[in-house]
This record gives C-alpha cells, sequence and structure tokens, in this order.
C-alpha cells in the first residue's frame, strides 16, 4: 500500500515508525537470508545488530548527514514523537532516534520510496553488513 505525500507527511511520527519497523524487519530478515545464513540461532543474534535502539541510533547518525530536507524533517518528527514506552535496556536518546530511523523508513515505504528506504539501510548498517560478509560478527 502506498500513499501520496501529503498524506503519508500527515501522520504522526509513531505512526510512521509503526511502518518503519516493520519494513526495517523485512530489510535485516531478507539481507540476512541473501547471505546464506539460516540457522535461526545465528541469524536471531545478527538481526540484533540491526533492530536494537541502539543500532538504529546509530544508523541514524550515519544516515543524517545525507538526508534530503524533506527526509531529515521526517527523521526529526520521528525523534520527537510523543510515545508512552519506557525503553528498559536501552537510553531515553537512543530510544527516541530509533523511532525518528524507523519513522523515516517507514515514511519512504509509504511514499513508495522503497528503493531509497533501501540505500539508506545499507548505508546506515554498513559497518554490521560488512562484518557479515567478511564472517568477524
Amino acid at each position: 500500500m502506498t500513499m501520496d505525500k501529503k498524506a503519508a507527511s500527515q501522520l504522526n511520527g509513531a505512526s510512521l515508525a509503526y511502518v518503519g519497523d516493520a519494513v526495517t524487519e523485512v530489510f535485516v530478515r531478507s539481507y540476512i537470508l541473501s547471505r546464506g545464513i539460516t540457522d535461526t540461532a545465528r541469524y536471531n543474534e545478527l538481526a540484533l545488530r540491526f533492530v536494537t535502539a541502539h543500532a538504529q541510533s546509530e544508523a541514524y547518525s550515519r544516515i543524517e548527514p545525507l538526508l534530503s530536507d524533506e527526509e531529515r524533517e521526517i527523521l526529526k518528527r520521528g525523534r520527537n514523537a510523543k510515545t508512552t514506552h519506557r525503553p528498559k535496556n536501552q537510553t531515553q536518546s537512543d530510544y527516541r532516534r530509533a523511532t525518528g530511523f524507523e519513522a523515516l523508513i517507514g515514511w519512504l515505504y509509504l511514499t513508495n520510496e522503497v528503493k531509497r528506504a533501501e540505500e539508506l539501510f545499507r548505508l546506515a548498517y554498513i559497518d554490521v553488513t560488512e562484518g557479515i560478509s567478511n564472517k568477524t560478527l
């Protein structure tokens, strides 16, 4: 399902992050399986390199300078979204930045800019994907 940019841009940051969380999970699982990793314990271990609030906060930092003004606005809206969730094992700062990252991925998906979302995913996690490819993770 896609939306025009105006409609997608009217969604709040938490709603965009809700979609972005699912899209990110699909990207992660697809990437891991594309590397030939089929052992469930191993791919669950590797998935944590992508989906924790800390990992997504680092992803946020890595891609922020590469964004258009419009993308940066969505990232910030997600980061500033009002949530009632309190992270248990993550800092509030990491959790908020992770929400911003997910909001951007969700917005790109909803506006049918999946190629851009995939590009940002690759750039955001280049260290992790290189570690997996080089078998150092």
